[in-house]
C-alpha cells in the first residue's frame, strides 16, 4: 500500500466517524441553517471503498441511530433494490433480463425509461416510508443502480416529496457541491441542491 492510499484510507475513515453525530445532530435533524433548502446531503466517497462504506453504515451508524438520549428513527433505502421492487411488482423484471441478454444494455434502457422515470420512482419511494414516523432517510445502492435511473433526477423528484424529513445520499463518486461525478467518472448533470456530509 503506497502512502498516497493510506492517507486517503485514514482520511475516509475519520470522514466515516463524523458520519454519526452529524445524523444524530438537532440541526440536522431539524434542517437548521439551510436557510429555505431541504436538507438533502451527500456522502461522497472514492468507489473503491463501497464495501467498507457499507459495512459502517450497517454495523455502526444504523444500529447506533436509534440507541442514546433521543433515538433517530432512520428509515435505510437501497435504491438498487427498489428498481428491482418496482420492477418485480409490475412483472417487468424477467422481461428486463431477458431483453437485455437478447438485445444488450441499450435496448432495455430504452424500455426501462417509462417504468423507472423518475418522478414515478420517487412515488414508488416515499410510499414504502411512513414518512410522519421517521426522522432521517439513508440512500445507498446509487451506484447499483446506474445507469437506469441518475441519482440527481431522482433527487430532483423527491425534493416535493420528502416535506421537513432529511436525506443523506451515500455515493461512490465526489460531490464539489455542483457536480455528481459517479464512480469519479461519469458526469451527471449539475446539482446545486444538497449539502456535502462530514467533508
Amino acid at each position: 500500500m503506497n502512502l498516497n492510499t493510506s492517507e486517503n484510507n485514514e482520511q475516509l475513515r475519520d470522514r466515516l466517524n463524523r458520519v454519526l453525530p452529524r445524523l444524530q445532530s438537532a440541526d440536522l435533524l431539524n434542517n437548521k441553517g439551510l436557510g429555505n433548502e431541504i436538507g438533502f446531503y451527500i456522502f461522497d466517497y472514492p468507489p473503491e471503498h463501497e464495501l467498507e462504506v457499507d459495512a459502517f453504515l450497517k454495523d455502526v451508524i444504523l444500529p447506533s441511530l436509534d440507541k442514546g438520549p433521543t433515538p433517530v428513527r432512520a428509515c435505510h433505502v437501497n435504491l438498487f433494490q427498489l428498481v428491482l421492487d418496482v420492477l418485480n411488482k409490475r412483472d417487468l423484471l424477467d422481461r428486463a433480463v431477458a431483453l437485455q441478454a437478447n438485445k444488450g444494455d441499450k435496448e432495455v434502457l430504452r424500455a426501462m425509461k417509462g417504468p423507472l422515470e423518475p418522478a414515478k420512482l420517487a412515488q414508488e419511494f416515499v410510499k414504502d416510508i411512513d414518512l410522519t414516523q421517521t426522522d432521517l432517510v439513508l440512500l445507498t445502492g446509487v451506484g447499483s443502480a446506474y445507469p437506469m435511473l441518475r441519482t440527481n433526477t431522482l433527487l430532483s423528484a423527491l425534493h416535493p416529496l420528502m416535506g421537513h424529513i432529511p436525506l443523506v445520499v451515500f455515493y461512490p463518486g465526489t460531490y464539489d457541491g455542483t457536480k455528481l461525478r459517479l464512480f469519479n467518472r461519469l458526469s451527471d448533470d449539475n446539482y446545486y441542491r444538497a449539502f456535502r456530509l462530514a467533508v
